[in-house]
């Protein structure tokens, strides 16, 4: 077997990492990754044939006798990891990790372009932020790396933990601390402890956190440590909430000087979420002028906090994923517009566990507090329990796709919320 020390002079030499041979591998180390479904190890040779350089497989049956392009390790997941945090290692560049329950992609995203406007900067691509998009990541920083951005997510006790091990930061920021993930987690506590391992690394060796002064809980988590604060009132960085914006708009405040901004995300739940990303701007010396500059123009996309108009209705796009805290900010801001004629369509929230029934009985009942005349729910655990009850249930989200065809929407204002696995950005086309 070959040393991580072996594999890292190849990096040098070639550093370009993928993991799937579907796409081009050309001039880049292909690590054959294996899962549930899956041998990484059989595409070794595709990937050698559209021009990789190099191959990392842990089967001996695939490598081919005399040709020194298949480097062989124990483990292929590990040797990735491994060779990232031994990557990382040869920078002391800042790295902020970035994780909690709800908006930690949206933060990251904002934190990115807060800090492009000013610096070099190697972020997570989209939401590859576990234990294989973490060290994919660390890979991308080169020399000219300023500031790394690092997303991590966990499902389970440790991984947050581990995530740190590997891509070591300095500073820390959890955006909030919520019930998801569950049937992971087990219960709302074993979420706080997980969240918390980031903090807890930081507190081990001496870094930073940035932490929003409005959340008891993250405050008192984080008391022992070095950290820079935002929030509406007491903190380093201030900022209140324009109101009757159906995209968040707000004025920062720094000294005796405001600074206004409007953004082209939709939902006030949103506004922590850009707060943190000046408060870190400002932190590593980003102009004020710039950070507005950067979060005005920024559009958001991927199904996240999008405001689309369709020509036939205006939506509100935010099924990338769901779970009972999003689910009800969503729903909750949703209502507090003045929306000539509201529709919410919800979809099932996944990964709850033994919770999930109380979950969804609880998404129900606040539709039905708040009034809302018009929705559809989507998935089975919200089909069993709306029971007799006045709302339109479909199992699927091709029933409805089949329902909206049969039943066109015109000039309605809808909310699509549900988790990744509902798929409801599918019903775009049919709204």
């Amino acid at each position: 077997m070959k040393s991580i020390k072996q594999l890292y002079h190849l990096f040098l030499q070639h550093p370009l990492v993928t993991t799937d041979s579907r796409k081009n591998v050309e001039d880049s180390i292909f690590f054959a990754l294996s899962g549930d479904l899956f041998n990484g190890n059989y595409f070794a040779g595709q990937a050698l044939e559209k021009g990789a350089v190099q191959v990392v497989v842990d089967d001996p049956d695939v490598v081919v006798s005399g040709d020194n392009r298949f480097f062989l390790v124990n483990n292929v997941l590990a040797s990735l990891q491994q060779l990232a945090h031994y990557h990382r290692r040869h920078f002391s560049i800042p790295l902020l990790a970035i994780t909690g329950t709800n908006g930690k992609t949206t933060t990251k995203e904002a934190v990115k372009r807060v800090l492009l406007s000013q610096k070099k900067v190697v972020a997570t691509q989209g939401n590859l932020n576990n234990h294989i998009g973490v060290p994919l990541t660390l890979l991308r920083i080169t020399h000219e790396t300023e500031v790394a951005v690092i997303e991590m997510g966990a499902n389970h006790p440790g991984e947050i933990r581990f995530l740190c091990e590997i891509s070591e930061p300095t500073f820390g920021l959890i955006t909030n601390v919520g019930k998801a993930h569950l049937e992971g987690f087990g219960s709302l506590q074993g979420v706080i402890q997980t969240k918390k391992e980031l903090y807890d690394y930081l507190a081990e060796k001496g870094g930073h956190v940035f932490v929003n002064a409005d959340d008891a809980l993250l405050m008192k988590l984080s008391d022992k440590l070095s950290r820079f604060t935002y929030g509406k009132n007491k903190a380093n960085i201030t900022a209140r909430l324009v109101d009757n914006q159906s995209n968040v708009a707000f004025a920062w405040k720094e000294a005796d000087t405001f600074y206004h901004l409007k953004t082209k995300l939709y939902g006030s739940y949103n506004f922590y979420n850009l707060l943190a990303a000046i408060a870190v701007g400002r932190f590593f010396g980003v102009k004020p002028e710039n950070i507005g500059y950067a979060l005005e123009a920024w559009k958001p996309d991927n199904n996240r906090s999008q405001s689309l108009h369709t020509g036939r209705n205006l939506v509100i796009l935010d099924a990338y994923n769901a779970n009972p805290e999003s689910m009800r900010l969503a729903i909750t801001d949703f209502s507090k517009h003045a929306f000539s004629s509201p529709l919410l369509i919800l979809g099932d929230m996944f990964e709850l566990g033994i919770a999930a029934s109380d979950e969804h009985k609880a998404i129900l009942n606040l539709v039905q507090e708040l009034a809302f005349a018009d929705a559809i729910l989507v998935g089975k655990e919200f089909a069993t329990i709306a029971g007799k009850l006045a709302i339109q249930t479909f199992d699927t989200t091709a029933q409805v796709i089949e329902f909206l065809q049969e039943n066109p929407v015109k000039d309605k204002q809808i909310l699509i919320k549900g988790s990744r696995g509902m798929q409801l950005e599918t019903l775009l086309p049919y709204l």
